[in-house]
């Protein structure tokens, strides 16, 4: 799953490391502290600092903006908040361009387009004098991704970094221009700001951070690994570079180790309440979720914003508590502003009917609930929307799946010694491949199915891994899902392993054929086919082949 789409309408696009603002000296130390703490993830101390600054000069309308564009670049924009501050910067200095930038930055965030035009018209009005009123109009442009305008952006920042040459370039000027560079798909550019940054940064936590989640999203393992490695080699108090160390191990199933980095991230943020919001929400991606609810806990009441809600329907969802998830679900949607809305909620909303009609005796609800489901489900695979992957989610509901159900499924001293070592090495396939035949041994095929899925998942070319989910599938009654999984081992056995996977290669063909025979009768030919290929003499298939070409 990516929790960006499960939780972040206005995803900011430096994915792991909040903006930084490393702005220019002139602006004073004090306000250096503050946007330093906003680089390192410790938003409530920023929010303190500004507010600090603002009492010691109120008429000072450039604090106003600080302190509202903190609000705005948190995980979780407070709208509310940031657009108060700049209205109180606007009452200081009606003619404040940072804080008129600030106003339209808040009707973007919130999907009105026509602030893009408005912001041009600020420029324009500033008559491009001061590279600071240009910065933040460029850094406004590549704030919300869905709302973003970044040739416009790059337009600012370039003018920004050249007015500013004079008295040297900020290195988060750089930064915005590596970042609207990623929101044009352009890779190459992105890192030659980043490298331009490198030269001016103070810390270059940061600046290593960025390259190492530019690498992420290009899915250069090992160079991602490097720089964030780098990141914190040289500020091992840097809380983002944990942040995208932890993303870095989720996408390789490293639970453990993520959940280090998360508990390190925690030690050196802050205990802003939104910080513990998006760390609840890491805990969820890395199928923590005791750790999720209870750091989401933690904040719940002092959370104002209702995406609370949404995180907590998907921590009830993965727990199987299907009602609880329905009724924080609809909180959430009749809360938020509908800018904020997703298709990824209609999907959640349709696995979350698809439990609840597991256990509904009304032939009639129940019929309306699966409904609901397809229905919803269908809006969010439309919109390809990769929150979740849909249909897997959806076998899994229709299955029973949850970790509560294999807890409650049968277990033998084998596996809970072999559930350990994987907790303590999420990574070490040669348990997690005992575990999964350990689960099979005493049927709990629910505990086989999610242990093969990890194994699948870190060694995503391995046949068997396939194989052997599509057999405990099918030994769970899933069989749409089993059918997958066949198909998935069978497109993945290379030409020198089919002699040694002959028996199973015609035992999937046969059973995918099986599948097909009402729905696909001609793939069905094609796969029976190529089942007696493999087992000429298989009766199965060929009473089954039989029985196709009548």
């Amino acid at each position: 799953m990516k929790i960006e789409k499960i939780m972040n309408l206005s995803k900011k696009i430096a994915i792991t490391a909040a903006v930084g603002f490393f702005v220019n000296l002139s602006f004073g130390q004090s306000v250096q502290e503050g946007v330093n703490y906003v680089d390192s993830q410790k938003y409530a101390k920023a929010k303190q600092n500004f507010t600090d600054l603002i009492n010691q000069n109120p008429k000072d309308a450039n604090n106003y903006f600080y302190l509202g564009n903190t609000y705005l670049t948190q995980f979780e924009p407070n709208f509310e908040q940031a657009q108060d501050n700049f209205n109180k910067g606007l009452a200081a200095d009606p003619k404040s361009f940072l804080n008129k930038i600030g106003l339209a930055t808040v009707k973007l965030g919130k999907g009105d387009k026509s602030a893009v035009a408005e912001i041009q018209q600020i420029v324009k009005d500033s008559k491009e004098k001061d590279a600071e009123v240009l910065y933040r109009a460029g850094e406004a442009l590549t704030t919300f991704e869905k709302n973003s305008s970044p040739d416009l952006a790059i337009t600012f920042l370039n003018k920004a970094i050249e007015k500013a040459q004079k008295g040297g370039v900020p290195a988060n000027y750089y930064y915005s221009l590596g970042d609207a560079y990623r929101l044009k798909k352009d890779p190459g550019n992105a890192m030659s700001a980043y490298d331009k940054a490198e030269l001016v940064a103070k810390n270059k936590a940061s600046v290593y951070t960025r390259m190492g989640t530019l690498w992420i999203a290009a899915q250069q393992w090992q160079r991602a690994k490097e720089n964030i490695d780098k990141a914190i080699a040289v500020d091992p108090t840097y809380a983002p570079a944990y942040k995208a160390l932890a993303g870095f191990n989720i996408k390789y199933q490293k639970n453990a180790e993520a959940t280090q980095n998360l508990i390190n991230y925690t030690k050196y943020a802050d205990e802003d309440p939104y910080t513990q919001l998006e760390i609840a929400k890491l805990y969820f991606t890395n199928e923590d979720y005791a750790n999720a609810k209870t750091t989401l806990d933690s904040v719940f009441d002092k959370v104002d914003d209702p995406i609370k809600y949404r995180l907590r329907a998907y921590i009830q969802y993965g727990d199987g508590d299907y009602a609880g998830a329905q009724q924080n679900i609809t909180t959430f949607l009749s809360k938020a502003d509908k800018s904020r809305l997703q298709p990824s909620d209609e999907g959640l909303q349709g696995l979350i009917a698809a439990g609840l009609a597991k256990n509904e005796k009304d032939a009639a609800k129940k019929a309306q609930l699966e409904s609901t489901a397809q229905q919803k489900i269908a809006i969010a695979k439309a919109a390809k929307d990769e929150t979740l992957n849909w249909d897997e989610e959806l076998a899994k509901v229709k299955g029973g799946i949850t970790a509560s159900s294999i807890d409650q499924g049968a277990t033998s001293p084998a596996i809970e010694a072999l559930k350990a070592k994987v907790a303590a090495n999420a990574q070490d396939t040669d348990a997690l491949y005992k575990l999964a035949q350990a689960y099979q041994e005493v049927k709990n095929w629910n505990g086989a199915i999610l242990t093969w899925g990890k194994m699948a998942a870190l060694l995503p070319d391995w046949a068997p891994a396939y194989y052997s989910q599509g057999y405990a599938y099918q030994q769970a009654g899933n069989n749409d899902m089993a059918k997958t999984s066949y198909e998935k081992f069978i497109s993945l056995v290379k030409p020198a392993e089919v002699e040694a996977n002959k028996q199973s290669l015609g035992y999937a063909h046969f059973f995918v054929a099986f599948m097909e025979k009402d729905s696909n009768p001609e793939k069905a030919k094609q796969n029976i086919a190529k089942s007696l290929e493999y087992e000429p003499t298989y009766p199965d298939a060929v009473n089954l082949q039989k029985a196709l070409n009548k």
